[in-house]
This record gives C-alpha cells, structure tokens and sequence, in this order.
C-alpha cells in the first residue's frame, strides 16, 4: 500500500501533535521548577527578583535539557552533543525572554507590579517560543 501526500502530512501532523504535548507536560515540569525556585526567593526579598530569576533559571534550564532530550523530543532529532549548544543558545534566549518579563512587570520596574506577575507570560507566552525553536532547529 502506497503512502499518499495527506496520509504522510496526518502522519506528521500526529507527531507534531504528540510532541507539543509531552513538550507542554515536561516543559510544564520545568517551569515549576523555576516557579518553585524563584517564588520563594522573591516573595521573601531574600534578593531581588532578577537573581531569583537567575537561579530559577539555572535549575530549569538542567530539567528541561534532560527531559526534553529525553522524551519531549525523543528520536526526533541528533545526539546530545549536537544538540546540547542549541539547546542551550534557546535556553539563553528564554532566560532573556523571563528577564524581560520581571523587568517590565515587577516592583523594581515599570510596571510597578508584585513578584508573581512575571509568572503569567512565563508560563504562558515563553514556551511557546521555544516549542517552536526546539522543534524547529534543536532537535529536528
């Protein structure tokens, strides 16, 4: 039997599919692992938002590698080797894009908010960015 074109494209689209799904679970897993890390370190004042940030990203950065790497996007893509400076240089792009976000929203900022508001774009708007940057160019 024949594969056609819009069998091939179901077939592609069902992989996408699955993979925005595990990227979203462990990706999830992660973020809370950033949240869990920069929450208590803001809301305490133990240090500024951007070095709770700091850290939270450092601690999500190594979930997201191994999990990504390991399941999210599991024969997808190269090895680790080839894969880990990319995944890298998107994560550095996702620290920029969360820095952005305590800037822009928190106390010590422009918008003059509380800890917790550079929490909604960080789960909301930076994975998506990099959904697309891993699928698209470090595990493809």
């Amino acid at each position: 039997m024949e594969t056609t074109p819009r069998q091939f494209d179901l077939v592609r689209a069902k992989e996408t599919f699955g993979q925005l799904v595990r990227f979203g679970i462990a990706g999830g897993l992660a973020t809370l692992c950033y949240a869990a890390v920069y929450s208590p370190l803001a809301a305490t004042k133990l240090t500024s938002e951007q070095v709770a940030n700091i850290f939270g990203y450092l601690v999500a950065v190594l979930v997201g590698f191994w999990l990504h790497s390991r399941w999210s996007f599991r024969g997808h893509g190269a090895s680790a080797t080839k894969t880990g400076p990319r995944f890298f240089a998107v994560s550095l792009l996702s620290y920029g894009a969360n820095t952005f976000w305590v800037w822009l929203l928190t106390d010590d900022a422009v918008m003059a908010g509380p800890w917790w508001w550079p929490l909604i774009p960080i789960l909301f708007v930076t994975p998506l960015v990099t959904f697309s940057l891993n699928r698209l160019w470090v595990f493809k």
